[in-house]
């Protein structure tokens, strides 16, 4: 059995006044100010995310930005590019969480503009500890160390920042592997809603079936008079 492509990105065809332009699917949501965090985050995809970013400002620096997120962490550095990114540029970036955000995609999720942080029905929020490995001299695996304790120390910050927990709450929280489903990301403050399907408004009953009867037409008065002797 031959494997499917992994690479594949379905196009889109669009027909318009000029005829028909085919768009990959990412630059269709794009236009739509949507932007799509589906990996683990490294320096490349941070690069695309953060242009991405910058270009809808440049768009509309009013309207809003949506950063779908289904990412299991990454590089500390990369995912800080974009968080800083996300804060720097003026217009609100709504984070919806699909499937998974953990690690460094928790940090991005509960970034977002405070009361537009989402997550799915079916998603999962995961913290831990930053990790890392050093090799070569003692001096240098020293020195590594206590750069990662730098960077736990941020990103902790971070997210007692933005998730209104005590810091305190956070270290003990993300000392070892952290899960919470949808429900429990809002109650720690990582996200502001779970996301479902809206309900469909009932159909308005027909108006003219809803109207009472007309009344009955007067009989005429000449035909309603006694006849004259």
């Amino acid at each position: 059995m031959n494997a499917q492509p992994m690479n594949v990105i379905p196009m889109v065809i669009e027909s318009g006044a000029r005829g028909e332009r085919a768009f990959d699917i990412y630059s269709l949501l794009l236009r739509e100010r949507i932007v799509m965090l589906g990996m683990p985050i490294n320096d490349q995809v941070a690069n695309v995310i953060i242009a991405q970013l910058l270009y809808l400002e440049r768009e509309d620096p009013d309207k809003d930005i949506s950063l779908y997120i289904h990412c299991p962490g990454g590089i500390i550095s990369a995912g800080l590019a974009i968080y800083d990114t996300i804060q720097l540029i003026r217009p609100d970036v709504s984070t919806i969480c699909v499937g998974l955000a953990a690690s460094m995609g928790t940090l991005l999720l509960c970034s977002g503009a405070k009361g537009k942080r989402y997550a799915l029905p079916n998603s999962t929020i995961h913290l831990h500890q930053a990790f890392g490995g050093a090799q070569g001299q003692a001096a240098d695996v020293e020195i590594a160390a206590r750069e990662i304790m730098r960077m736990q120390e941020l990103i902790r910050s971070i997210i007692a920042e933005h998730t209104g927990q005590p810091i305190e709450k956070i270290a003990h929280d993300t000392d070892r592997d952290f899960y919470l489903n949808p429900e429990q990301a809002v109650e720690y403050g990582i996200v502001d809603e779970v996301l479902g399907k809206p309900a469909k408004e009932k159909a308005k009953p027909d108006e003219a079936k809803s109207k009472p009867a007309k009344e009955k037409a007067k009989p005429d008065e000449a035909e309603s008079k006694p006849a004259k002797e």
